[in-house]
């Protein structure tokens, strides 16, 4: 299945991606050096501590490498904003309470909290996807079930 992101989350995937083989890379395999340097390797924590940090950091280039492969940017001039989707922006209300919230739905790679960007993964992304401004939706959610209007959608 592929991992939806807009232009600049493939940007910062890209460029995280970069860091890791440009800078981390050098400078594990510079204290591996450094390990081998001081002498015997059988019984030198430093030179295992160094491939033990080199694995995790090949295993998460490869895992990044296969997150970009597997990404597709979404075209945001494409998107519908009749209804509930990735990368739009939705305000919701919260029925008991009346207060405001609004997010924009992306990919788990992109979701910021902070910042209302909500994973399409969440349990009120997921009620949310598919309706239209008006419709209320109940989400079951650890504290309880909430009920949302959506008041607006758009980009």
């Amino acid at each position: 299945m592929p991992n939806y992101v807009t232009k600049e989350g493939m940007k910062k995937l890209q460029e995280e991606l970069e860091y890791l083989q440009s800078v981390e890379r050098p400078k594990i395999s510079k204290a591996i050096g450094e390990a081998i340097e001081k002498g015997d390797i059988s019984e030198n924590a430093e030179y295992d501590a160094a491939k033990d940090a080199q694995g995790l950091l090949e295993a998460k280039i490869a895992q990044l490498q296969q997150l970009i492969i597997d990404s597709k940017i979404i075209d945001e001039s494409q998107i519908d904003t009749s209804k509930v989707q990735m990368m739009t922006k939705v305000t919701i209300r919260n029925t008991k309470t009346n207060q405001q919230l609004a997010y924009t739905l992306v990919s788990d790679t992109e979701a910021n909290f902070k910042a209302g960007k909500l994973s399409i993964n969440t349990p009120i992304a997921k009620a949310l996807v598919g309706k239209h401004v008006g419709d209320v939706v109940s989400v079951q959610v650890p504290a309880g079930m909430l009920e949302f209007e959506i008041l607006d959608i758009s980009l």
